[in-house]
């Protein structure tokens, strides 16, 4: 059985689930989790770099040698066969050369846009493997020779949706960006009833504080989710959103909300290459649409049902992350 390490951030608890995958698939996994660090340690980071680099209107940084450390250090404890590595822009040069050190075969997979992350792939290229979740990304490494492999992220169907939420609300779960503020706003102001859950949303005190506010959006809002617990919201909700910001890849949501048998409602065309719009999701294409299409829906969810179907079974046929990871074999 060969030993894999899957070396990862904590978002979303996404790696474990890749790691669960791998599992079923036979290998001996073991899940690194690179910016899980103390409390002391993340008041540190707060202190020492998102501070200043919001009294200097630039964006915060994570402190990127503390986590190499830890990483080779779980590379030479673990003595992996395989290294899988999810995203890993803040991690050193040495991390990617004890990557491969000892005749190991490492892989890397991106979940976000490379203009948005801060390593060079043309130098990584030599020591892993590498797939991303942006067809256009992946179109211009291959274009400079890069074999890279084009894989979108998945649907994890062992994670059990919790709890029971209201089913007459329209529901959004992530980052607070302007376009999501502006979506959001526009359907409060015409009287759809929203809800946004994440940190950058919620009123409490600790999450204005943690994300550097004073203000909170003028509808419901509530603060961070589990996993499970954003299943179980997207299942419930009469619809939820799935609002993309400068993005070729498409988020994890598009895959749960799906595959939970949510009602979602997406801003991009694109997504019939992955689901049939109107029948499996619904696109809107400005926001007197996504009005309507919300105001629809609202009037009668039954109508829905079908939809909610057929999404979860095109998920479950296709756009798990067991399906994903037999692609990150074939890398190794």
């Amino acid at each position: 059985m060969s030993r894999v390490l899957v070396v990862t951030p904590g978002f979303h608890g996404y790696g474990a689930s890749i790691g669960r995958a791998l599992e079923r698939r036979g290998f001996d996994v073991t899940v690194h989790v690179y910016d899980a660090v103390p409390m002391g340690e993340k008041v540190w980071n707060k202190i020492r770099f998102e501070l200043p680099a919001r009294l200097r209107g630039a964006d915060g940084e994570l402190s990127g040698r503390r986590a190499t450390r830890r990483a080779i250090d779980r590379l030479r404890e673990v003595r992996p066969d395989l290294v899988l590595t999810i995203r890993g822009d803040i991690l050193s040069p040495e991390y990617w050369q004890e990557a491969a050190a000892e005749g190991r075969h490492s892989a890397l997979w991106l979940y976000d846009e490379l203009r948005r992350m801060h390593f060079d792939v043309d130098e990584l290229s030599a020591f892993t493997a590498i797939a991303s979740y942006s067809p256009l990304d992946t179109k211009a490494m291959v274009g400079r020779g890069i074999p890279a492999r084009y894989l979108p992220n998945g649907f994890d169907p062992t994670v059990l949706p919790e709890g029971n939420w209201p089913t007459e609300q329209v529901t959004f779960i992530g980052a607070r960006y302007p376009g999501r503020e502006q979506a959001l706003q526009h359907l409060a102001d015409h009287q759809v009833p929203v809800m946004a859950y994440g940190r950058f949303w919620s009123n409490h005190p600790i999450d204005k504080l943690r994300t550097w506010r004073l203000t909170s959006p003028g509808y419901l809002s509530g603060r961070d989710t589990s996993l499970a617990q954003a299943y179980g919201i997207m299942r419930d909700s009469a619809a939820t959103l799935n609002i993309h910001r400068d993005q070729d890849g498409f988020t994890t949501r598009t895959f749960e909300a799906c595959g939970v048998g949510g009602v979602q409602i997406i801003d991009r065309d694109d997504v019939a290459e992955l689901y049939d719009p109107g029948t499996e999701v619904l696109v809107y294409h400005d926001l007197d649409e996504l009005d309507q299409i919300c105001q629809r829906v609202l009037a009668d969810p039954t109508r829905m049902r079908e939809l909610r179907d057929r999404a979860m079974k095109r998920t479950l046929a296709e756009h798990t992350v067991d399906k994903r990871v037999k692609i990150i074999e074939e890398m190794w």
